[in-house]
């Protein structure tokens, strides 16, 4: 049972990310971690004992976190997790190779490589809408801003929660009742 993962939150309750098992039994022996939450009716066993499982840990210090403004080599692939291998104009599922990332708002009309400005297209549509806004070629966007606004990190765990129903409310999914947002990035 030590291959599950376990969601990690500062001690302010704010999602970092995740361990795994084994890793949030050492932090909670160390004394480092408050359990949240046990993971059902899992348990670990030693030979004197038994140990429930974890699902949800929080530091039992909050730590100060610099958010990272590099590149991040796994930007593609959370972005296509996020839109969920669909392309983002024509609706159509495809896998990663036959995807490509395309600019809403083309760098040469001074758009940014940002993930709020990247979204997945099949090769077709990125084609049609060239260097053009999606409003300049009438092709609307099937994704919502607020989607495009979540952090990758944070849809990374949204897709996590989505078998680990006792995590969304430390990801604050439900927070303005949008279960839109949340079907979409689940």
């Amino acid at each position: 049972m030590l291959t599950g993962r376990v969601l990690l939150l500062n001690f302010s309750y704010e999602p970092l990310g995740t361990v795994g098992v084994a890793r949030a039994v050492c932090l909670w022996f160390r004394g480092a971690v408050f359990v949240e939450e046990n993971d059902g009716e899992n348990v670990l066993h030693s030979p004197s004992t038994v140990f429930p499982v974890p699902s949800v840990i929080r530091l039992r210090h909050y730590i100060h976190l610099r958010r990272r403004t590099s590149e991040n080599s796994m930007k593609r692939a959370r972005i296509y997790i996020r839109d969920r291998y669909r392309c983002q104009y024509c609706g159509d599922h495809r896998h990663a190779k036959d995807l490509t990332l395309d600019h809403i708002l083309p760098r040469a009309q001074g758009g940014e490589h940002t993930p709020q400005n990247l979204v997945t297209a099949c090769v077709k549509c990125n084609q049609r809408k060239g260097n053009r806004t999606p409003e300049q070629a009438r092709m609307p966007l099937l994704t919502s801003q607020k989607l495009l606004r979540l952090g990758l990190d944070h849809v990374l765990l949204c897709h996590y929660a989505e078998s680990r129903p006792e995590w969304k409310k430390y990801l604050f999914i439900d927070e303005d009742g949008d279960d839109e947002r949340l079907r979409a990035v689940a």
